[in-house]
């Protein structure tokens, strides 16, 4: 099962909205076949495990990441396939939240007679695809907020000047949190003060699907500006109801709940959900930072930490976050430390994981 965990993690980048799915068929405990989904429409990782083992494949057991699917969707359920192909045994990890499988598919296999084990490293499979089981299970993406910092605590100088907090290495690997993502949001305010193209850009020959770049315009006051209309990554910009819309603007634009000039950010990501969003990160300056995280929508930070000092008249990583007592204080759970390069990305979690 650890090995189809790391086979579906080979899929992070392209195969939303969809899952990552892993499959390994074994006989007599060595790896006959295996297989991970790659890409929405293309085959599952069951069939391609099945595929891969070929005729040793009757009377086998399969290791999957997630249930097998049980109905007609761009392709035929997975459960069928593992059925047909005769294995004895088959063992999930998790049971999929989707309404059409939940269960059913688990359930077509012990009816045709298959042994049928659930639950093996299951929260190491539903951490894999926690954005999948946020969506479905609270109806709104799991949202990651990105920060880059200096020791002081401060993202830029008093005149917004930011370029370059981070190093190299840091800057490089925030293109693989914006290749696992489906959306990238921001804010008017970034797009206007860094000119940000937020697009997936990683070395070598990477297959990458581009996630929805959301700036946060309620006035629409970036519409046409800006390196954000660049690449092949699809724009949405989410304005205010009473919004002045400019006519022959081609760009996708939608409106969302105000409270005086500011979003109901739950209402946003509501929206993403229903465009199949499963996992959002937030790049942004303080104030929306600090909005998401007022909001309690900040699933988890990732910060990027500098060996530098900007001064006590720099900006802060988060406005408007107001805390008068040690009672109010936020705690955030640490999960991870890595080095990179001279740099720190330390991983929080202000809340505890849904995964």
């Amino acid at each position: 099962m650890t090995r189809a965990l790391r086979l579906a993690e080979r899929g992070a980048y392209t195969t939303k909205p969809n899952p990552m799915v892993g499959c390994v068929i074994t006989r007599d405990d060595v790896i006959i076949g295996e297989g991970y989904h790659v890409r929405a429409g293309e085959p599952h990782a069951e069939v391609l495990a099945i595929a891969s083992a070929g005729e040793n494949v009757r009377g086998a057991t399969g290791y999957v990441t997630l249930e097998p699917c049980a109905h007609f969707g761009r392709t035929p359920p997975c459960a069928d396939a593992l059925i047909a192909a005769g294995l004895a045994r088959v063992v999930i990890a998790s049971l999929d939240p989707f309404p059409q499988v939940n269960g059913q598919g688990a359930q077509r296999l012990r009816d045709a007679g298959i042994q049928v084990d659930v639950g093996l490293l299951e929260a190491e499979a539903r951490e894999l695809n926690r954005g999948f089981y946020s969506r479905l299970s609270r109806g709104r993406p799991w949202v990651t907020l990105k920060l880059a910092s200096s020791m002081d605590g401060h993202t830029a100088l008093a005149s917004g000047e930011s370029k370059w907090i981070s190093s190299d290495a840091s800057r490089r690997d925030v293109h693989h949190y914006r290749a696992r993502v489906g959306a990238i949001v921001t804010g008017a305010g970034t797009v206007l003060q860094d000119d940000p193209q937020l697009t997936a850009r990683l070395q070598g020959n990477v297959d990458v699907v581009q996630p929805l770049r959301v700036v946060l315009d309620p006035g629409l006051a970036t519409v046409g500006r800006g390196k954000i209309r660049e690449g092949d990554a699809p724009t949405l910009y989410v304005h205010a109801p009473n919004a002045k819309v400019p006519r022959d603007l081609k760009a996708e634009l939608v409106s969302a709940p105000v409270n005086g000039n500011h979003f109901n950010l739950l209402s946003v990501l509501h929206m993403l959900a229903a465009r199949q969003v499963n996992e959002v990160l937030v790049e942004t300056g303080a104030t929306l930072a600090g909005a998401f995280l007022n909001a309690k929508l900040v699933d988890e930070l990732v910060l990027y930490q500098s060996p530098v000092l900007l001064g006590s008249g720099a900006r802060p990583l988060f406005d408007n976050v107001n805390i008068t007592t040690m009672a109010e204080r936020i705690t955030l759970h640490r999960t991870d430390v890595r080095v990179l390069g001279e740099d720190l990305r330390i991983t929080y979690r202000p809340q505890e994981s849904i995964a």
